[in-house]
């Protein structure tokens, strides 16, 4: 390997000094100089490959442009990689790096990241989480710029999550939308069932954007079933037995994709179509959820929206601003409700 291109190089490419051609290189709005000037010194620095010292003019401003991103699974899981996908964006726009922890949720191991990343001088983390959730946070300096993404902490209070709330409303005011008022299945929650238990506060909104919906509609549910995990077995199981029973509902709302894809198979099974006979909306947003027949209205998760609110809350000029930062969640309209 060659010998490092440095400033001086650049300043002597371009016929300026390096003081000059330092000024230019780091985006200062008054050199004074020309615009040949700042044209011969982009074109020296392209000419000979330069690259800033980063460890450098650390030292010298005080911030390494580098992004700490600790997670529990979000690296490693399909899911949730938005969230990654959009905090990248974000920093690469704002000329940040993103060092990236994976620590599997366990605090030990997030300890041992956190102070990884804090040998590196990062000037700020964002703690993620698959699912929304309270998040442990280990001892930080309390000069470092924290964010928590789809996550909550107590300490840190500057937290990005989805609008649940508004995206619940929005499940039911689809089915209204389509004439759909009665016989509506609710799959997932039952309040009564669940009075003294707690999932998340992300569950509580979203419940409570379906509620607040149904009452506005003059509606009320037909059934309401609790199933603690939402996955496909139990969605299949749960609506299978409900129907055997003799339930006929006109439409089914699914806490999530992965209970509305069991459903969909035991209608299938019990000889009902959707959106003929049953219609069906769900959230999340699966990648599956567009490959099923027929296509499965949900309301989105927005992972890469939420990624790049993180990153820009944590750069703000001030610091992250405390409060819960909630972002849209889209409404994806496929071929699983009929309208009346």
């Amino acid at each position: 390997m060659g010998k490092r291109v440095t400033l001086a190089d650049v300043a002597r490419l371009a016929g300026l000094s390096p003081a000059a051609a330092s000024m230019i290189l780091n985006g200062r709005p008054d050199t004074r100089l020309s615009q040949d000037a700042h044209e011969r010194v982009h074109a020296a620095a392209a000419e000979l490959g330069y690259r800033p010292n980063m460890a450098a003019r650390a030292l010298r401003t005080d911030t390494s442009h580098t992004v700490g991103f600790v997670s529990d699974l979000v690296a490693t899981t399909r899911f949730a990689s938005g969230l990654i996908k959009g905090a990248l964006g974000a920093a690469e726009a704002a000329g940040q790096v993103v060092l990236v922890a994976e620590t599997g949720g366990e605090p030990e191991r997030e300890a041992e990241a956190v102070s990884a990343l804090l040998d590196r001088q990062v000037d700020g983390i964002i703690f993620a989480s698959m699912r929304a959730r309270e998040t442990f946070v280990p001892p930080l300096p309390s000069n470092l710029r924290v964010v928590m993404l789809n996550a909550t902490n107590e300490v840190h209070r500057c937290s990005v999550l989805p609008d649940e709330e508004t995206g619940g409303r929005r499940a039911i005011e689809l089915l209204v939308d389509a004439g759909i008022r009665d016989g509506i299945l609710l799959l997932g929650y039952d309040a009564e069932a669940e009075r003294d238990l707690f999932r998340s506060a992300t569950v509580a909104a979203r419940v409570r954007g379906i509620s607040a919906a149904m009452a506005d509609a003059g509606a009320r549910f037909l059934h309401e079933e609790s199933i603690w995990l939402w996955e496909p077995a139990p969605g299949y199981e749960f609506t299978a037995r409900l129907l055997a029973r003799g339930l006929r509902p006109r439409a089914i709302v699914c806490l999530n994709d992965r209970l509305a894809f069991g459903a969909l198979q035991a209608l299938g099974d019990a000889g009902l179509r959707v959106p003929e006979d049953v219609s069906l909306v769900s959230f999340d947003n699966d990648e599956l959820a567009a490959y099923l027949r027929p296509g499965l209205t949900t309301i989105g998760l927005p992972h890469e929206d939420m990624g790049r609110r993180a990153v820009e809350l944590l750069l703000s000029p001030g610091g992250p601003p405390a409060g819960h930062h909630l972002v849209d969640m889209p409404v994806v309209v496929r071929e699983s409700i009929r309208r009346s």
